[in-house]
């Protein structure tokens, strides 16, 4: 597996700064974010130059784009709001060869308006699996022409909320385009450690023909997100578990500051040899 961090952990506006950061704290990939070229994350347009600027960095440091952030409401109540979204998707998903990596990573959604990210109790009902089918197959129809993968990940605040639900999208939409970003701390809150590992070894299996991704954030024993290994995820378990799946994509962590990152690397390259 090769030790990736969201490009955002740093500060800075153009990317060679940021690559060089993430290579100074132990990292060979990121996932990228276009805020770290000084834009929207999800920009109305993208120019040579800029799309340029993210590749020749990435060979002038040595440092990966494992994928490029994608992110919006993909069910937001507001019909609008989504096709928005879309536009601004399909000029990711366009220029992702010229970025150079072949990823983009999404957020299923939330019916909540305001954040994405929370909860909503309508995330349950048809209609937001109705829409996010519709929406989901607008986005595979975008990334198949121009083979793009779209990382989707199971978060218990989003209408995708858990390893069976992201099944059922793949083998609903039967798309090549879908993958699968797996993080171990999106999958519970607070669960005693037999039922952790249980819980992600069956993710595990039900998902690693698409798994192409991992993340590694952590979460404290109240059920809030922490840096990995500073709380209660089964790190060895969880890694283990994947590299006996066969998966050897990138292992990217978050959810951390600059200072805690060279930390976080030593951690998991640490587990990883110790496999």
């Amino acid at each position: 597996m090769r030790l990736g961090i969201f490009a955002k952990t740093f500060a800075g506006s153009d990317p060679l700064t940021v690559l060089t950061a993430a290579k100074a704290a132990g990292f060979a990939s990121v996932q990228y974010n276009m805020a770290c070229s000084g834009l929207a994350a999800m920009p109305d347009s993208l120019t040579p130059g800029q799309c340029a600027a993210v590749a020749e960095a990435s060979v002038a440091t040595g440092v990966a784009i494992a994928a490029v952030s994608g992110t919006y409401n993909m069910i937001h109540p507001d019909p609008g709001v989504r096709a928005k979204g879309l536009q601004r998707l399909a000029i990711l998903i366009e220029n992702a060869a010229a970025l150079g990596t072949d990823m983009v990573t999404l957020c299923t959604g939330s019916r909540d308006a305001e954040d994405q990210w929370r909860h909503h109790p309508d995330n349950a009902t048809p209609e937001a699996w109705r829409d996010l089918l519709a929406e989901m197959a607008k986005a595979c129809a975008l990334a198949e022409s121009h083979g793009v993968k779209l990382g989707i990940e199971p978060e218990l605040a989003n209408v995708i909320d858990s390893a069976p639900r992201a099944r059922l999208l793949i083998d609903t939409l039967q798309s090549p385009a879908l993958a699968i970003v797996l993080d171990p701390a999106n999958l519970f809150e607070v669960t005693p450690l037999p039922a952790q590992r249980d819980l992600l070894s069956a993710a595990i299996d039900l998902l690693a023909d698409r798994i192409t991704m991992a993340h590694a954030k952590d979460r404290d024993a109240a059920g809030g997100f922490a840096t990995a290994g500073q709380g209660v995820v089964d790190f060895p378990h969880f890694l283990s578990r994947l590299h006996a799946a066969g998966f050897h994509g990138d292992l990217v962590t978050h959810g951390l500051t600059a200072p805690e990152a060279p930390g976080v690397a030593r951690y998991l390259a640490e587990t990883l040899a110790a496999l």
